[in-house]
C-alpha cells in the first residue's frame, strides 16, 4: 500500500478536477491521444528510416495525413457529443467517492488482470457475433474495418454503437468488482494502451505479446491479421478464446 499511497495522495490533491463531470472525457481523450502520438511519429519516421520500417507489420501500407485527420476528428466528435453526455449522467447518478487510503499493489494487479480478462471475453463474444450476423456487421462494425492495414488512430474509428458498447464493457467491470478508484484509473489506462498497441501496425521488440509467455497474448500481429483476413482472431488481447472456438490464426 505504501508504494501506491504517494501516487494516490497526488491524485486526490486534484480532487476538484476528478470530481468534475468533465474529468472522464478529458482523461479518456488525453490518454488516447498520448498513447497514439509515439506511433504517429513512427508512421512518419519509418517511411524514411529502413531500421524502423522492418517493425511495420504491413510495410507496403503506410497511413497518410489525409487518413489520420478524419480519425482524430471523429474521435474528438464522439468524445464531446457521445461520451461526455453518458459520463455526465453517470456523474449525476453516482457521485465520485475518493477514499483516503490507497489500495495494495497485489490487489491492484489482480483486479486489473481480472478486468482485462473480463473485457477480453465480452469483446470476443460481441466481436464474433457482429462478424457472424451480416446485418450487425454491415450496420455497426463495418466502419471499423475501413482500414485493412491498421494504424494507431484507427483504434477508435468505429460506429457509435461499437464505441458505446465497448465503453460500457470497460466501465462496468471495475464496478462489478468494486475496484478502488485508483485501480479503475489504472485499468482504463492499460486498456486504452493495449487497444492502441493492437491497432498500431507495429511489432516492436518490447511489444506486450513478446513479454507474455506461451503465446497467451496475441498483440498487434494477432489483431492486424484480423483486419487483413476478417474471419479469425476475434479476441482483442488474449488468444485462449480464439483457440477454444477454432477461430485462431497464427500471425
Amino acid at each position: 500500500r505504501l508504494c501506491l499511497q504517494s501516487l494516490w495522495d497526488f491524485v486526490t490533491a486534484k480532487e476538484a478536477l476528478i470530481k468534475s463531470p468533465f474529468f472522464p472525457v478529458l482523461f479518456s481523450f488525453t490518454a488516447y491521444m498520448a498513447f497514439c502520438l509515439p506511433y504517429i511519429a513512427l508512421d512518419f519516421l519509418s517511411t524514411r528510416l529502413p531500421n524502423l520500417r522492418k517493425y511495420k507489420i504491413q510495410p507496403q501500407n503506410y497511413p497518410t495525413l489525409g487518413m489520420m485527420v478524419p480519425c482524430i476528428i471523429q474521435s474528438a466528435y464522439h468524445h464531446v457529443v457521445l461520451i461526455f453526455p453518458v459520463t455526465f449522467l453517470h456523474w449525476y447518478w453516482r457521485p465520485v467517492n475518493l477514499p483516503v487510503i490507497a489500495p495494495e499493489l497485489p490487489e491492484v494487479l489482480l483486479e486489473v488482470g481480472v478486468c482485462l480478462l473480463l473485457f477480453d471475453f465480452e469483446y470476443f463474444l460481441w466481436h464474433l457475433l457482429h462478424h457472424k450476423v451480416p446485418w450487425l456487421y454491415k450496420t455497426f462494425h463495418k466502419v471499423h474495418h475501413k482500414h485493412v492495414s491498421t494504424f494507431a488512430l484507427t483504434t477508435q474509428y468505429s460506429s457509435v454503437w461499437e464505441l458505446l458498447s465497448l465503453g460500457f464493457f470497460a466501465a462496468i467491470n471495475p464496478v462489478l468488482l468494486r475496484c478502488h478508484p485508483l485501480t479503475e484509473m489504472i485499468f482504463f489506462l492499460v486498456n486504452i494502451w493495449l487497444s492502441v498497441e493492437d491497432h498500431s501496425g507495429y511489432d516492436l521488440p518490447w511489444s506486450t505479446h513478446r513479454l507474455v509467455p506461451f503465446g497467451l497474448y496475441g498483440g498487434a500481429p494477432h489483431h492486424d491479421l484480423h483486419h487483413l483476413k476478417f474471419k479469425s482472431n476475434y479476441a482483442p488481447y488474449f488468444t485462449h478464446w480464439d483457440k477454444l472456438f477454432g477461430t485462431f490464426t497464427e500471425s
